[in-house]
């Protein structure tokens, strides 16, 4: 199985994670992926961004996913002032409309990987830089 995940990193940990993960769902779940986010937590390296991508992905849940793109741009746009990850997701939560929470990720993870890049944001470019904290200080509109 380590040869099948490689591409992902850590294929040995995360192979071993995967078939304990099937033997708590098929031991302590009756062989069903839980809903909650305790329940998802409770699995082996399953945190709180994988438990939110199974819910809003997977079982199509509202939930609000937060990786280092979506806790780095909505800081960065001053949507939310936060330390962590799991911050910036009850922040984000507080915020959004609940049947909106699952375009959060989609949504932020692009604009990250396309204009608003970890090291060189585009703010020249950048289609809301007019509303974002960062693009009005470095395009000189604040």
């Amino acid at each position: 199985m380590a040869e099948l995940i490689r591409p992902a990193g850590f294929p040995k940990q995360k192979a071993d994670a995967i078939v304990r993960c099937c033997i708590k769902l098929r031991d302590e779940f009756g062989g069903r992926v839980p809903e909650s986010t305790e329940e998802l937590v409770s699995l082996p390296m399953v945190g709180r961004k994988t438990a939110a991508c199974v819910r809003s992905y997977a079982m199509n849940i509202p939930s609000v996913c937060v990786d280092t793109h979506v806790h780095r741009i909505a800081n960065l746009m001053g949507l939310v002032h936060t330390r962590t990850p799991e911050e910036t997701e009850f922040a984000l939560m507080d915020i959004t409309p609940r049947e909106r929470w699952s375009d959060i990720n989609r949504y932020l993870v692009r604009h990250g990987q396309v204009v608003c890049l970890p090291n060189h944001p585009h703010c020249e470019r950048c289609p809301v830089s007019q509303w974002c904290d960062h693009g009005s200080e470095v395009l000189g509109r604040k």
